[in-house]
C-alpha cells in the first residue's frame, strides 16, 4: 500500500486517511481545490488553493513538510486512466478555476529596470500598515541578529544594524549608500550613532514616503537622503561605504555581475561593501524561489548560491574581507513575525484582504521551513575595493 503521511478530506463528507500518525489533514472545501491541485500539481497549485480559502489545513507547518518532502508513488496507465474518471464523476467538467487575484506573472525580460519596479510594486502593495503589523517598531524587514544576547526582536534589529555600521568602520562624515533602504531603518541608525550622511535607495514610492516622514521626525533630514531609484541608476556617484541588506535575493543570475561591478564603480578606492542576503544551500539548478513564493510574494525573487555572489564580487574587483552565516538568527526572527502576524491576524485582512492575508501566513512560515530544514541561509560578506 502507498505511504500517504497527510489525510484528505473532502467537501462531501468522504475522506482518505493518512497511513502515518499525527499527520496534517487537506480539507478541500469545493471541487474547485482540486481543480487547482490537478491544473498545478505541487506547491502552486496548493498554494492557489489555498490563498483562494478553498483548502484549509489544521497543522500549516505539517502540511508544509509534506508539500516540500512528499514524493507522490509512480502510476501506471490504467492507474491514471481511473483516477482521470474518478475526478470527473467527483467534480464534474467544469472550466479551469481563474488563478487568485494576488498572483503575479511578469512578463518580458527578467531583471530589467521597468520589470523590477513592478516586481516591487507588486510586494508592497499591501501597504505600509500591513508590513508594521509584524515588523519592529525600526521597521527593518530583514534578519535580526539574536546569537549576540538579545532577548526581544527590536533589540536583535538594533544589534544587527549596529553590527553592519560596525563591520563597515563608519565615521562621521563618511558617504554611505543603502540599497534596497526599505523603510530607512539603517540609514537612519548609521547617520544618528555614526555621523554618516547616507543615501537610501528603494523602488517602491509608498516605502520612501514613509522613510522619509520617519527621517523627517527623527531630525536626520540634514544627514539622510531617500530616492525612488534602482541602483543602476546611480551612476557618477562615490561613496565611502554601502550596505546591501536583504536586496541582493532581487537581483537574480541574469544581474549578478553587474550589479557586483555597479557597487564597485560606486564605492570610491578604499572603499567598504557590507551585502547581506540569503543564500541557496540546495536545489542550485532551479531558476527561481519557488513558484509559490515566484507568484504571490517575491517575483522573481532568487536566491543565489554564496559561492556565484562571492565569486561576482571578486570578478568585480573586490576582495571578500570575511563572511558570517545567520541561518539560525533569521529563524528566529521569522518566530517573532510569525507571532505578532498571527495577534494581528485580524487586522491584516482588514488592510490587505483575506486573499493576501492568507498569503502572507503561508508564506512566513515556508520561509521559516527553509532556515530549518537547510535548504537556505542568510550571509554577511564584508569586501573592500582596493586602494
Amino acid at each position: 500500500m502507498p505511504q500517504r503521511p497527510f489525510a484528505v478530506a473532502f467537501w462531501d463528507g468522504t475522506s482518505l486517511e493518512a497511513t502515518e500518525p499525527q499527520a496534517p489533514t487537506f480539507t478541500l472545501r469545493s471541487p474547485q481545490a482540486l481543480a487547482h491541485v490537478l491544473r498545478a500539481p505541487g506547491e502552486l497549485g496548493i498554494g492557489r488553493a489555498y490563498a483562494t480559502g478553498l483548502l484549509e489545513v489544521d497543522d500549516l507547518d505539517a502540511a508544509l513538510r509534506v508539500v516540500d518532502t512528499f514524493e507522490p508513488p509512480r502510476l501506471g496507465v490504467a492507474q491514471i486512466l481511473r483516477l482521470g474518471a474518478a475526478v470527473v464523476r467527483g467534480c464534474g467538467l467544469t472550466l479551469p478555476p481563474r488563478r487568485p487575484g494576488t498572483e503575479l506573472r511578469l512578463r518580458g525580460e527578467r531583471h530589467t529596470i521597468g520589470r523590477d519596479r513592478r516586481a516591487v510594486r507588486h510586494h508592497y502593495n499591501a501597504g505600509n500598515d500591513f508590513f508594521a503589523l509584524f515588523l519592529d517598531a525600526s521597521m527593518t524587514y530583514s534578519c535580526a541578529l539574536f546569537s549576540r544576547g538579545a532577548g526581544t526582536l527590536e533589540a536583535a534589529q538594533a544589534a544587527k544594524l549596529d553590527l553592519v555600521c560596525t563591520k563597515l568602520g563608519l565615521q562621521a562624515r563618511e558617504r554611505v549608500l543603502d540599497v534596497g533602504c526599505g523603510w530607512g531603518s539603517f540609514v537612519m541608525h548609521a547617520a544618528e550613532r555614526y555621523g554618516v550622511h547616507a543615501v537610501g535607495v528603494t523602488l517602491s514610492e509608498p516605502q520612501a514616503e514613509l522613510a522619509r516622514a520617519r527621517v523627517l521626525e527623527a531630525g536626520l533630514s540634514d544627514r539622510v537622503e531617500i530616492r525612488v531609484a534602482d541602483y543602476r541608476e546611480l551612476s557618477g556617484e562615490r561613496f565611502d561605504a554601502i550596505a546591501s541588506i536583504g536586496m541582493v535575493e532581487h537581483v537574480g543570475e541574469e544581474r549578478i555581475d553587474l550589479y557586483a561591478g555597479t557597487l564597485y564603480q560606486l564605492l570610491r578606492p578604499g572603499g567598504r561593501l557590507l551585502n547581506h542576503g540569503i543564500a541557496k544551500l540546495k536545489d542550485f539548478d532551479t531558476g527561481d524561489e519557488g513558484a509559490f513564493s515566484e507568484r504571490f510574494v517575491f517575483p522573481d525573487g532568487v536566491p543565489l548560491p554564496l559561492s556565484r555572489i562571492i565569486s561576482a564580487l571578486e570578478r568585480a574587483g573586490f576582495v571578500p574581507r570575511h563572511v558570517e552565516g545567520l541561518a539560525g538568527d533569521y529563524e528566529q526572527t521569522l518566530r517573532h513575525w510569525i507571532q505578532r502576524f498571527e495577534e494581528r491576524y485580524g487586522q491584516a485582512v482588514s488592510l490587505a484582504g483575506d486573499e493576501r492575508a492568507r498569503v502572507w501566513r503561508l508564506y512566513l512560515r515556508a520561509a521559516r521551513q527553509g532556515f530549518q530544514t537547510g535548504w537556505a541561509s542568510v550571509y554577511q560578506v564584508l569586501a573592500d575595493r582596493p586602494s
